[in-house]
Parts: structure tokens; C-alpha cells; sequence
């Protein structure tokens, strides 16, 4: 399918945002390794999601939908049964990372696969510290398939230091720790997001974060305490809006004139604010208000109006914090006065599409004057922007990030393959119409 966004007036509205799609993963894993009915309202029911639910069915646990809440039936850490075929990761790594630490706690054998675009995700940053933990697990050259074997338990505890921050491998090592006999201690290089520590904590599991400030850099710890046998509550909880996909609706009122947003109950984690930080760092009228707390993530209503932006540089620890966010930051850069460097931002590499190399490619084709680096780019904003025809590489980000160029574009742009957005925003389309954009869908001409 075509996504095709014309030259738009001024968007207005308030919106209600899908739920957090990290903590919806989650939320569905967690609830079956949970002993009992777990409750959970505003659940992102979409592709990446739905690959989990799938994986838990297969595993032997009975969950429901009624409307966006999610009901299971969990059956604690040691409830799964041995799947009979496979489990089918989709494109999500965050799936395939998460449900292998899960799996490694149950100790049961299992293998795990997804889609061509997973299998190119690297997986030796899970196998080698679950290996020291006493797993049977193996790869296929360090990616997917995954393949466990029976492991006995309870497993080992181990200090173990990330080289790349990561959530994804930092819950995947935690899940796994939930069934080791001694403490496991994560050292990481910058501050990635901490919902499983969030979580996990509240259904009692016992996980203390901590910063240490060492001569050139900080590092961040966190340290779970195995407590055996561990018997985790059911979650009763209300997943917040994800920031991810409100920084689509932040970039495009701020591109594009007359426009004036609020954006309902969004979750403000504080690892996760940095494309926040950022826009409001290149003169966007952004403000957060009416701040509460859902099962200890904060929330808060964010209001946003068009502004006239300036380039910025994102490094360090605010790339760790806004890593979902570059292809939408791209965007902003584009229509701001002066240059937009990122850096130290290589990680983007190794995402559902090539983040920088792709990225590069699609918006220099619309008019973006552009440089691709190793580790990041450098973008010259501030000129008006012709438009035109784009592929979306099987990236729902990178797909939503081409579509808001058309907002203020000469001749608007089409998004082609942008179906995938239904990975993560299936309502994008929808919700950018209800605010007054030119936006609609077409079929592909076949060969």
C-alpha cells in the first residue's frame, strides 16, 4: 500500500494515544510469568504485540482481549509448557529478547525465529551472557534461529557489563536472573529505558538501580536479588500512550503552521524524554501538564504549537534516551534553520531497517540536503522541501517519518510498503485525518 500526505493545513485536535508498545511487550509477558489474573487496560494490540500473545498462547497461557484490555491467566515462573512447534517472533526483536529470558528462567527447551529483517539482528549480545548464566542455548552465527535446550536450575547470578546500552538485552538478562541462585548485576554504558525494573518491582521482584560517576563517563547499574521460590503478583494496570509514536504528532505540528496539539496520558519516563528534551532544545513550544503516575510510570498531557526550530546536536546519553526516535527527529531537522548533527549514534544500524543508511537515502531523495556518517549524520535544514516517491524498507518509524515530510512539502510525498506501520501506530492514518492533514491510502500498481 501507498501512504500519500499532501501539503496540509493546520493541525488541530487532542488526542488519545495507542499504548506504549515496550510496555505492552511486556505487560503480556510479565502477566504470564505472573501467578494469576493479571488486568491490563490501553494494551497496543498490533503486529509487534500480537507476536507475543502468540508466543504466551503456545506456551500454555490462556489470555483474552475485550476491546484494548488485556486479561491473563498467568501461571507463574515455573507454569510454561514446552511449545510443540516453534515460536514466531515476527519482525520484534524486543520478542524474540525478552520471551528468550523468559524462557531461560522456565528452563524449558524451545526455539525461536521470525522474519528475514529479525534474523539480521544481532543475538550474541543475549547468547554469550546467558551462556554464563547456565543456559543451553545456540545461534545461528549470532542471529536468529535461537535455540534452548532444557537448562537445569536454578541458574547462575552473574556481574556482567553491556557494551551498548541496551533495554532489550538488560530484560532479557533480568527475566533470566528471576531463577538464578545468586545476584545479577547489569553495568551499562548510558541510561536505557527501565520499564522491566518498573514492572518487575511492583509485582515484587526486588531490582535497585543505580548511576556511578566514573572519570570520563557515568555508568549505570542495575541489580536484581533473586528471591527463591519468587511468586510474582498480577499486574492491574493502565498502559500509558506511547512517546514513540506521539513524537510523530509533536514533529508534525511543529512543521507545520497554525497547528496546536495536546496529546492525552503520555508516558514521560524519564529514559524515554529525550526526543522531548531535544525539540524543546531547538525552540519547539512543547509543555507537559497535569502530571500523574500509572503503576509507576509517569504520564502527563503534553501540548505542542507550531515553532520555528533551529538545528541541534544529539550525542551521548540523549541518544540512548530518544533511540526510537531519530527517523521523526530527521524531519524536524529538515525544517529547521541551521545544520542538525547526530553522532555516537551507531546502534541505528542494527534496528528494523538500516536507521542511518536508509534514513539518509529516503530524505535526501525528497530534498533534504543530507551527509550520512558512521555513527550518525549531519542535516542542513531550513529550505522548502520538493517531495516525492519513497520506500518505507519494512520500518513502521521510518514509513510515518517520510509521510509527515508531505505536511509541508511542495508537491507532498508517497510512502510506498508504508502498510507497516500497523506494527506500532495502526491508527496513524486515521488520527493525522481527524486532525486536519491531506492524508490517504492507495493500492500499489502491481509489476
Amino acid at each position: 500500500m501507498i501512504l500519500i500526505v499532501e501539503p496540509s493545513p493546520s493541525l488541530r485536535g487532542i488526542v488519545n494515544l495507542p499504548g506504549d508498545k515496550s510496555i505492552s511487550h511486556r505487560a503480556a509477558l510479565f502477566a504470564a510469568l505472573a501467578y494469576g489474573e493479571s488486568q491490563v487496560d490501553n494494551l497496543l494490540f498490533a503486529g509487534v504485540t500480537k507476536a507475543m500473545l502468540n508466543a504466551i498462547t503456545k506456551l500454555g497461557v490462556n489470555w483474552s482481549m475485550s476491546q484494548n484490555t488485556l486479561t491473563v491467566i498467568g501461571k507463574g515462573l515455573d507454569g510454561f509448557q514446552p511449545p510443540d512447534d516453534h515460536l514466531d517472533c515476527g519482525n520484534s526483536a524486543t520478542t524474540m529478547r525478552l520471551l528468550t529470558g523468559a524462557l531461560a528462567a522456565s528452563g524449558l527447551p524451545a526455539i525461536l525465529d521470525g522474519s528475514n529483517g529479525l534474523r539480521s539482528r544481532p543475538m550474541t549480545r543475549i547468547v554469550e551472557p546467558l551462556e554464563r548464566m547456565g543456559v543451553d542455548i545456540t545461534s545461528k552465527n549470532g542471529y536468529a534461529p535461537l535455540e534452548l535446550k532444557a537448562s537445569p536450575l536454578p541458574l547462575r547470578g552473574i556481574n556482567y557489563t553491556l557494551q551498548v546500552a541496551s533495554a532489550q538485552v538488560k530484560s532479557c538478562l533480568l527475566l533470566a536472573g528471576l531463577s538464578a541462585s545468586m545476584q545479577t548485576q547489569l553495568s551499562e554504558p548510558g541510561p536505557s529505558r527501565n520499564h522491566t525494573e518498573r514492572m518487575l518491582t511492583s509485582m515484587g521482584a526486588d531490582i535497585r538501580s543505580s548511576q556511578l560517576k566514573l572519570s570520563d563517563h557515568n555508568q549505570y547499574q542495575t541489580t536484581l536479588n533473586p528471591r527463591l521460590p519468587l511468586v510474582l503478583s498480577p499486574l492491574r494496570m493502565k498502559i500509558p500512550g506511547d512517546i514513540s509514536s506521539a513524537a510523530f504528532l509533536l514533529v508534525a505540528a511543529l512543521i507545520t503552521p497554525g497547528s496546536e496539539l495536546v496529546l492525552k496520558g503520555v508516558g514521560i519516563n524519564p529514559t524515554r524524554t529525550g526526543i522531548l528534551d531535544t525539540l524543546q532544545d531547538m525552540g519547539g513550544d512543547i509543555r507537559v501538564v497535569k502530571k500523574s503516575s500509572q503503576a509507576g510510570e509517569p504520564v502527563g498531557d503534553i501540548f505542542v504549537r507550531y515553532s520555528s526550530l533551529r538545528g541541534t546536536r544529539v550525542k551521548g546519553e540523549r541518544v540512548v534516551r530518544m533511540i526510537d526516535e531519530f527517523p521523526v527527529l530527521a524531519v524536524a531537522a529538515a525544517y529547521a534553520n541551521g545544520e542538525t548533527q547526530v553522532s555516537q549514534a551507531q546502534e541505528l544500524r542494527y534496528k528494523e531497517s538500516d536507521r542511518i543508511g536508509d534514513l539518509c537515502l529516503e530524505i535526501r531523495n525528497l530534498g533534504v540536503q543530507v551527509e550520512e556518517q558512521n555513527d550518525g549524520f549531519r542535516i542542513q535544514g531550513g529550505k522548502t522541501l520538493a517531495g516525492g516517491v519513497v520506500d518505507a524498507h519494512k520500518d513502521h518509524r521510518l514509513a510515518m517519518a517520510l509521510a509527515l515530510i508531505g505536511l509541508a512539502s511542495k508537491k507532498g510525498v508517497m510512502v510506498r510498503n508504508a502498510e507497516i506501520i500497523a506494527e506500532s501506530y495502526p491508527e496513524f492514518s486515521n488520527t493525522m485525518l481527524s486532525l486536519g492533514a491531506s492524508i490517504k491510502w492507495e493500492e500499489e500498481d502491481g509489476p
